[in-house]
């Protein structure tokens, strides 16, 4: 079942990762992607391959913090296929530190992407979905913008900024035809994740009730059914796909 068909997506931080599971979820679904990334390398390889097997997928180096090289994707992508109907705003960095170690700049770098690069984005696009009424917005939170974490003031502050956001949104844009939704991964297995020592790893999945880290392919399954027809009832949500991690 093609349950994005013909629809067009732009997926911020689709290169590795979540973001990449995310892109090749859509495509299957039959929608066409505009690949958002910092990576040139793997975001144009990525492309390249999908659209070796048949898919339409297109890759722009975009800086998500640069509100003009945002804009100038919005154009590009605009060009490519003539209109944006979901936006997932996936692209996030992290600089850890505690509190008294944390420079400046460690918070200010995760600020710019993750905060201001989801408004960025979405500032950019919602005006693309408003002159013709309809859209879907996905936003990347975290378990930690719940809950909190140690050592990641600035990544929570951006993760809970998110769903403030989202709220926001939701009850600003609902009325115009776009929903949206946030989603809040647990322990998922990136590659990130699997470069940590073993000792790590079993942590985390003895803290999840499931008994396993997620995938990223589970937390494009909670994005394609944002985005779906099935989802146009669900408006200012923030979906938890931890394993129960929360519980």
């Amino acid at each position: 079942m093609e349950r994005l068909k013909n629809k067009i997506a732009v997926i911020t931080g689709g290169s590795q990762g979540i973001g990449r599971a995310t892109v090749e979820k859509f495509v299957n679904e039959g929608c066409k992607v505009a690949i958002w990334d910092i990576d040139e390398v793997s975001g144009e390889t990525l492309s390249n391959d999908l659209n070796a097997k048949g898919f339409d997928t297109f890759f722009q180096k975009v800086n998500v913090a640069d509100m003009d090289n945002v804009q100038a994707a919005v154009k590009s992508t605009l060009a490519k296929y003539g209109t944006i109907d979901i936006l997932v705003n996936n692209a996030g960095i992290t600089k850890d530190a505690t509190l008294k170690k944390m420079t400046p700049e460690q918070w200010q770098k995760v600020i710019d992407v993750n905060l201001t690069g989801v408004f960025n984005c979405t500032s950019s696009i919602s005006t693309v979905m408003l002159e013709k009424g309809t859209g879907r917005i996905l936003n990347a939170s975290s378990v930690v913008g719940l809950y909190g974490n140690f050592g990641q003031t600035n990544y929570v502050a951006t993760k809970a900024g998110v769903i403030g956001m989202t709220k926001v949104w939701a009850r600003e844009l609902g009325r115009k035809g776009i929903t949206v939704n946030a989603v809040a991964p647990g322990f998922i297995a990136t590659e990130m994740v699997k470069a940590m020592p073993e000792n790590v790893i079993k942590m985390m999945e003895d803290k999840t009730p499931v008994g396993r880290l997620g995938k990223p392919e589970d937390i494009a399954n909670a994005y394609l059914f944002l985005s779906s027809d099935e989802a146009s009832f669900i408006n200012g949500a923030v979906l938890s796909v931890d394993g129960g991690i929360v519980i």
